[in-house]
């Protein structure tokens, strides 16, 4: 090796190769960083709408029941199109359906922002759906692109799960903030900079890649998957406020008949169906999205109940509410990335364990609760769902991305969001339902009481499911590398 004055001298080539390393590195966190945005603003905006919605019914003069449908036309449209978004990124590139997909989600926000009925507002929503759906299932495919090394991949799925769960307490707040210096219709106008910033920053570090350029479009598939998915949470989201209507039933014999249809496109397009029939059949594949519907239904609807009763019943402020949320909110945030880290390490059991576990307890101290309970009461409760979610969403996630080739990472995605979002939405349906009006607070209480037994068992099943699925299965495998080929 060269010297100079007697010191060695570093090789160009190996500076060189150090130098690219580092770029490489850095250049991957920018992405990370910048999906973790993209994702964070869908979620955002299933929350941070709630502490708007009473000035935005006095500000556009409209009643309950259009307020439901500014929160609810967002979140049937993203659950109905979200198999969509990943098909189109698996066959156009996951780049361009992210770039495209902010870029709605911006227009849209604009329009929701000079809003000038509620009938404009809902359909700015629905559209934020639309550009929701195009956006979230490429964040995750995009990461999988980028991270293909398991390890690696794991702990970058652990903090974008990490930074979807802070939407959760952040919508509140900084929707109560917003609203009471600016006016509501500044919670759409803050997704204007955000959405600019992650669309320059998409456009310049992130690689497209397109497996099957000349792969058709099953129109079909698509069209029958979005009536089934949206008739459904309709339907779920109507018969949890009103009961079962003459709109519901028509809603599930929809549903059902955009199944059969579905089925019949599938098997009719083979290899180039949307959802591969070999991927419905996969148990690994099933297996993971069972449990993320699990995980969301009970923590989901613990959330939405959890809120009713502190303010419902306890008559707390909404931002009183929140701030004793946070025994819930933050071990998801600041979870998720240990339990990536644990997952690339031991494989998924271990973190599912811990969090199953704890969301047992969780849920069986619900039974405790009364109208009156002291918040130390209500805390175990609260920790437990939080330090459960927290603990499961990266290693379910990075499961159902393993189970599949990585040519299928988009419509994986897609379909374990998918199974999230509408097992959210079904959860908080049945638990708001098990629960009632929170003006009864007896009944309320012996709700919540269900709703613990409920969310106890439920969670017992999943953790019974997923050891004795996933142990010994290709899925707990630790070992680092690129993920296993699956169907």
């Amino acid at each position: 090796m060269s010297t100079t004055h007697g010191m060695p001298r570093r090789s160009p080539t190996l500076r060189r190769d150090t130098d690219s390393a580092d770029h490489g590195g850095r250049q991957r966190h920018i992405v990370l960083a910048t999906m973790c945005a993209g994702m964070f603003l869908v979620q955002l905006d299933v929350t941070i709408v709630n502490v708007a919605l009473p000035h935005i019914g006095t500000g556009l003069n409209t009643g309950l029941s259009g307020l439901q449908w500014v929160v609810d036309g967002y979140a049937v449209v993203l659950a109905g199109l979200l198999l969509a978004g990943g098909t189109l990124g698996d066959r156009y590139g996951h780049k361009r359906l992210v770039l495209d997909g902010l870029a709605i989600f911006g227009a849209a926000s604009v329009a929701c922002a000079l809003a000038s009925s509620a009938p404009v507002l809902i359909a700015a929503r629905a559209l934020q759906g639309v550009g929701a759906a195009a956006l979230l299932p490429g964040t995750l495919a995009v990461l999988t692109r980028t991270f293909p090394n398991r390890a690696e991949q794991a702990r970058a799925v652990g903090i974008w799960a990490g930074v979807s769960a802070l939407a959760l307490p952040a919508g509140p707040f900084v929707g109560g903030v917003l609203v009471t210096a600016m006016g509501w219709r500044s919670v759409f106008w803050i997704n204007v900079p955000v959405v600019a910033l992650a669309i320059i920053a998409a456009a310049v570090v992130v690689t497209e890649s397109i497996e099957r350029e000349d792969r058709p479009i099953d129109a079909a598939g698509v069209l029958t998957a979005a009536v089934v998915l949206s008739a459904t949470v309709f339907a779920v989201i109507e018969a949890g406020a009103h009961g079962v209507t003459v709109s519901v039933m028509i809603a599930v014999v929809v549903a059902a008949a955009a199944l059969t249809g579905f089925a019949l496109a599938e098997r009719r397009a083979g290899d180039d169906a949307m959802v591969p029939l070999a991927l419905l059949r996969s148990r690994a594949f099933a297996t993971a999205n069972a449990l993320a519907a699990a995980m969301n239904f009970v923590g989901i609807g613990t959330i939405f109940v959890s809120t009713l009763y502190l303010q419902g019943v306890q008559d707390r402020s909404p931002l009183m509410a929140a701030a004793f949320m946070l025994p819930l909110f933050l071990p998801v945030a600041v979870l998720s990335p240990i339990a990536g880290r644990m997952n690339s390490r031991w494989g998924p059991i271990a973190p599912m364990s811990i969090g199953f576990g704890c969301g047992i307890l969780g849920g069986i101290n619900l039974l405790r609760l009364t109208p009156d309970s002291p918040y130390l009461t209500v805390l175990p409760s609260l920790a437990g769902i939080g330090i459960g979610m927290g603990m499961l969403a990266a290693p379910i996630v990075s499961s159902a991305l393993r189970a599949v080739d990585p040519a299928r990472s988009g419509v994986a995605s897609a379909a374990n969001n998918t199974a999230r979002q509408a097992a959210g939405a079904l959860g908080i349906a049945v638990f708001g339902a098990l629960a009632a009006s929170p003006d009864d607070a007896d009944r309320f209480v012996t709700g919540m009481h269900v709703n613990g037994l409920v969310a106890a068992a439920v969670w017992a099943a999943a953790a019974l499911l997923a050891v004795g699925f996933l142990r010994g299965c290709a899925l707990n495998n630790p070992e680092s590398g690129s993920p296993s080929k699956g169907v």
